[in-house]
């Protein structure tokens, strides 16, 4: 290990401590705005972990989520299961699911990658909707638990962590370094003699496992779900935008943009809730057209610029 990346998870680790003391410091308004938070803070960071390096923009991140709510609600509601159990199950089946969705549609690229991971979970909204409806009879499930907002911050903030910590030695290792040229140029990487397939199946297999997990842990929160609830594709969106925003070329980007990003959020959504859809179309835009490397990335270039004038 390096002293700098020693260095950083010195840091990492000290942001953790500080950041669980938050529920000791705060109750209601300001501990539900934290606990919205360290959910996309997870979300936000298990994306970067493969489409940071990949440049593959996935809107799968609602799908894989939905998978955990709702297994965790049917396990819990219908069959009398614990939550634990559940919450260990969910994201193995969809770490099942986006190896068979990896295997499948990773050929794919640009555009055409980014429609079908939106159709994905499209379809499973629908398709759960409709079994739901059809043979279930209720549209919802409950999910009552002992577990309170603290309960679910600190659980929410264990897999951040946990997220982190692999990003961290995966961006170390010979996975991490085929997937950045991948990036470059996944038809350079496939002449050298990259298995271009593998590397994307694995990390993209890693996503669904902790997007299901962050689905499993935050359904107590709702303690009532429903198939549109938790298979939302508005969270999709979300989650690509507070990345982007923050910046996808480092792990930690995310955080930079989630807290801004979920207290604008959260005031427009009260403010102006027929107008959200309108507001997440301008920011992505305005991160597109203004913002393509986020926050992060444009704080480097402009230290990069200071650097060089120095030396000039």
């Amino acid at each position: 290990m390096t002293a700098s990346g020693f260095q950083e998870l010195a840091i990492a680790a000290l942001l953790v401590v500080l950041a669980a003391f938050i529920p000791m410091l705060s109750d209601g308004y300001w501990l539900s705005i934290a606990v919205t938070a360290m959910m996309y803070i997870a979300l936000s960071t298990s994306w970067v972990l493969f489409s940071g390096p990949t440049h593959y923009i996935s809107l799968a991140s609602g799908a894989f989520f939905g998978v955990g709510g709702y297994l965790v609600a049917t396990g819990m509601s219908d069959y009398d299961l614990s939550f634990w159990l559940m919450a260990a199950a969910a994201p193995v089946v969809a770490t099942i699911l986006a190896a068979l969705i990896g295997l499948a549609t990773l050929r794919l690229s640009g555009v055409y990658f980014v429609i079908f991971t939106l159709g994905l979970a499209e379809m499973i909204r629908n398709i759960v909707s409709w079994v739901q409806n059809n043979f279930l009879g209720s549209r919802g499930l409950y999910v009552l638990t002992d577990f309170t907002e603290a309960h679910i911050y600190w659980m929410l903030l264990g897999i951040t962590a946990a997220v982190y910590l692999l990003g961290w030695f995966v961006n170390r290792s010979r996975i991490g370094f085929a997937l950045r040229i991948i990036g470059n140029d996944e038809t350079v990487a496939r002449h050298v003699g990259i298995n271009t397939a593998t590397p994307k199946v694995i990390l993209f297999m890693t996503t669904g496992f902790f997007a299901a997990l962050v689905g499993a842990v935050i359904a107590p929160r709702y303690s009532y779900i429903e198939p549109n609830q938790v298979f939302s594709p508005e969270l999709s969106f979300l989650v690509v935008i507070m990345a982007l925003l923050g910046g996808s070329g480092r792990l930690w980007g995310p955080v930079v943009g989630v807290i801004p990003f979920t207290l604008v959020w959260e005031f427009v959504a009260v403010q102006f809730p027929n107008q959200t859809t309108l507001f997440i179309g301008l920011v992505f835009l305005l991160i597109v057209y203004g913002l393509p490397h986020g926050v992060v990335g444009r704080l480097e270039q402009l230290a990069a610029s200071v650097r060089e004038r120095r030396n000039a």
